[in-house]
């Protein structure tokens, strides 16, 4: 089940609603942690006993290490090691098994059989950093042990961000499950965060997903230096649209059920660098690297070169997290050596020269960096990428593609500006100093549910990308 389906926005999600609110304060949590469960179970009715098993033990572990983290430090550590090493081992098979049991096998006198049938469980790259980030805080003393299983439990697994974020760190939200109040205020701005989430997925990301597949398509029946180009642009785009929508439509349900989740985007692609960008893009997995990686192996404190392993140990990490395939695994080496090479001189460079050589260099660096993401077959990504620059066309575009360009030139504009701060700004402004626009900004909201929903009913299914991962 998908936000943007019509059974969770008209059956699931009011029913939810409903319960939650006609529940008694001591309840709650139990209510969210029975529908998350069935939420979960609509799409993984196996898999879901993964996930109780994973909290389950998790909960277990954190006992134990609240239990000895003062007296028996060491003992605590060991409890620790072990609740990461088990939620990662099950990561690590699920996720990866048969792609080291396929590449290991190409070496000579190395036979180890590939499993038939072993589906990725949705969500478990989430679920299971927000459980290792639940016991390590305990471990280091940064949160209370929770002692409620109901609540543990309900954390996990809490619908809005289960699938695909934000990822959300047990002490980020540990007060939250205990002392929130809701209000009308805060419902109402998670309905329409919820909305705008919804619209940049439905009317704007499926929309040049659709472009970014034809001229993907185009070029291996008569490639383009414009087609290569657009191919690189429209995947940009749809896959921020896409993904920062999911995060909007899940931070709007945490408001609607009274919770507060981090933010995942801050307009990334105004970033002057690429280390810029990764502050601004899916913030909550950035920060999770650097909280839970990059800082216990030194981070800054160390010396230059363990300073730059610690780096591309995270970003080889990062690419790897994405998905058990090698264009993920080059992606992350790809940005490691970028942020490398800005940490030694680059950024120092970048500082001097115009605003806009930085914003052009960066997303030059992005698109080919998705180029790379979105490719399994590395092959047509250099292909492709020889193609921006001519090597291979048939020619600058050709005349179907100049034709599909026309149209979809006002949409790429559109969404080129609503990637930007700009918008927010001039709606900012105009509220100020015309108060009254509040009234528009609730029949702008119905209009564009109104208009999501039409889509969606003569629409095919049309999943979000990060819930592949």
């Amino acid at each position: 089940m998908v936000f943007s389906s019509l059974i969770f926005l008209f059956a699931y999600l009011p029913a939810v609603l409903l319960l939650y609110y006609i529940t008694p304060r001591k309840g709650k949590n139990l209510i969210l942690f029975v529908v998350s469960l069935f939420f979960y179970a609509w799409g993984e009715p196996i898999y879901v006993l993964l996930m109780l098993l994973s909290i389950t033990l998790a909960y277990l572990f954190g006992l134990l290490i609240g239990e000895y983290r003062k007296e028996n430090p060491r003992r605590a550590k060991l409890f620790t090691v072990l609740s990461v090493c088990i939620s990662l081992s099950f990561l690590l098979f699920f996720k990866y098994y048969n792609f080291f049991a396929l590449n290991l096998s190409r070496v000579p006198m190395v036979n180890i059989p590939t499993i038939a049938g072993l589906a990725l469980p949705i969500g478990i790259s989430f679920y299971t950093f927000q459980i290792i980030s639940y016991t390590v805080d305990v471990f280091r003393k940064d949160c209370a042990v929770q002692k409620n299983y109901i609540n543990f439990g309900a954390y996990v697994t809490l619908f809005p961000q289960l699938i695909a974020g934000p990822i959300v760190r047990y002490t980020e939200i540990d007060e939250q499950l205990t002392h929130r109040r809701e209000s009308a205020r805060e419902f109402a701005t998670g309905v329409f965060r919820f909305v705008v989430g919804l619209s940049k997925k439905v009317l704007i990301g499926d929309a040049l997903a659709a472009g970014f597949v034809y001229f993907q398509d185009s070029l291996s029946v008569s490639p383009s230096v414009a087609g290569a180009w657009l191919t690189v642009i429209l995947y940009s785009l749809h896959l921020y649209y896409d993904f920062s929508g999911y995060s909007d439509m899940a931070i709007g349900l945490g408001h609607m059920l009274g919770f507060s989740f981090p933010e995942n985007f801050n307009y990334p692609y105004v970033a002057k660098s690429i280390t810029e960008f990764w502050r601004r893009w899916h913030i909550s997995l950035s920060s999770w690297f650097r909280e839970y990686v990059y800082i216990p192996l030194g981070g800054n404190r160390v010396g230059t070169f363990k300073r730059y392993r610690n780096l591309a140990i995270v970003w080889l990490l990062t690419g790897f997290w994405h998905g058990a395939d090698w264009n993920f695994v080059l992606w992350g080496v790809y940005f490691a050596v970028i942020i490398i090479t800005e940490r030694a001189f680059l950024l120092h460079l970048l500082e001097k020269l115009p605003r806009a050589v930085g914003h052009l260099y960066s997303l030059f660096l992005i698109g080919v960096g998705f180029l790379i993401f979105s490719h399994h077959d590395l092959r047509v990504a250099f292909s492709t990428f020889l193609a921006l620059f001519g090597v291979g066309t048939d020619g600058f575009i050709s005349s179907t593609g100049l034709y599909t360009l026309i149209r979809q030139a006002p949409l790429i504009l559109i969404s080129a500006i609503g990637a930007t701060p700009l918008p927010k700004q001039l709606w900012e402004r105009a509220q100020a100093k015309h108060p009254r626009l509040q009234a528009v900004a609730v029949a702008l909201c119905i209009l564009l549910f109104g208009v999501c929903v039409a889509y969606l009913v003569d629409s095919t299914f049309s999943p979000f990308e990060y819930t592949q991962f």
